[in-house]
């Protein structure tokens, strides 16, 4: 079993950043793979990054490259996104969330474990 606990949520303009945090326990072997993903209202869930752990391998959704960081801090079996140039569009409740193995894209079949979530509210 492997539990995700997501912070750092909050609102902020349009233009700001924020950083969220999910602190991961459990059996190691079942999150090879971090993944954020993010659920706006009536939407879609959509993958937003993903890590390996123990690596530099990442992916990202096009709508967030170039403003959005991944990261991870195997002592503290944490994984951070790093969220700049923030949009009123990346309003969502974000999830982390664990697998085995990392894809080649998003597929959040694949993942097994989910935390509860975080609100990011953006205004304009």
């Amino acid at each position: 079993q492997v539990q995700l606990v997501e912070s750092g949520g909050g609102s902020v303009q349009a233009g700001g950043s924020l950083r969220l945090s999910c602190a991961a326990s459990g059996s190691t072997n079942r999150r090879n793979c971090m993944a954020w993903f993010r659920q706006a209202p009536g939407k879609e869930r959509e993958g937003v990054a993903q890590i390996v752990t123990g690596s530099d391998y990442t992916l990202y959704a096009d709508s967030v490259k170039g403003r959005f960081t991944i990261s991870q801090d195997n002592a503290k079996n944490t994984v951070y996104l790093h969220m700049n140039g923030l949009k009123p569009e990346d309003t969502a409740m974000y999830y982390c969330a664990a697998a085995r193995w990392c894809f080649s894209s998003f597929n959040g079949a694949g993942f097994d474990y989910w935390g509860q979530g975080t609100q990011v509210t953006v205004s304009s």
